[in-house]
């Protein structure tokens, strides 16, 4: 426990430093934690710049696909779901829209234009949203759900747990099985990307894409009918 010295001794002590010193104590000097007998101030903390590295080489590698569209197929869809909205569908990705912290990637199911995923650089990661869309352009009730990465992950596969915003918009609108989902993305430039949702309790789909074939692009996702800038 620090003891306070009474004003009269700091003052002749201060006087008899600056008398040994030859030196009269400027205001700042006098003010500096050192002379107070404080403790320093502790320096801010350092950005670990490489666990970062990942996150960038992450989205320099889907924005080096930036205007290609490809074509996908179900991996795994387990337990199957009978009324899987995927089945049978033309699955299409399309890395339409790349700006510097920011990758848009319309995902489409069949005629169905309403998926696109954000991709978005933040100060500690990536984060990833689900933009859904009625075919008038108007948003969906559910949607701009997801999650930020909670580790820095690889410059292959990142992964987005849930947010506490999505949370409640999924208990507000009884989507309670969501509440703990996980999303992931993985890619290797000129071979394949992956979709991923997965959830505790052996929940696990994954959507892969071929990016050794592009395709022709297709049209504008719900929303989004001006050409990209």
């Amino acid at each position: 426990m620090k003891t306070l010295l009474p004003a009269a001794s700091l003052l002749a002590s201060a006087l008899l430093l600056a008398a040994c010193a030859g030196q009269q104590t400027t205001p700042s000097e006098a003010s500096a934690p050192a002379a107070l007998g404080l403790p320093e101030p502790l320096a801010p903390p350092a950005i670990d710049q490489a666990a970062l590295a990942p996150v960038d080489a992450f989205m320099a590698a889907m924005a080096s696909h930036c205007g290609q569209a490809f074509a996908g197929k179900v991996r795994v869809d387990v337990p199957e779901s009978p009324d899987n909205a995927f089945a049978g569908k033309a699955l299409v990705m399309h890395v339409r829209e790349c700006r510097e912290g920011e990758v848009k990637v319309p995902f489409h199911v069949g005629d169905d234009r309403s998926r696109t995923w954000v991709l978005t650089r933040t100060p500690g990661g990536l984060r990833l949203k689900h933009d859904h869309r009625h075919e008038d352009g108007t948003p969906d009730e559910s949607t701009m759900y997801g999650g930020d990465t909670a580790e820095a992950g690889t410059a292959v596969r990142q992964a987005f747990p849930v947010d506490a915003e999505s949370i409640a918009m999924f208990e507000r609108l009884g989507l309670t099985a969501s509440v703990v989902n996980t999303w992931a993305m993985e890619i290797e430039p000129g071979r394949q990307f992956v979709y991923e949702l997965s959830r505790p309790g052996g929940r696990l789909f994954q959507v892969e894409f071929d990016l050794t074939k592009p395709i022709a692009p297709p049209p504008a996702p719900w929303g989004s009918e001006a050409a990209p800038d």
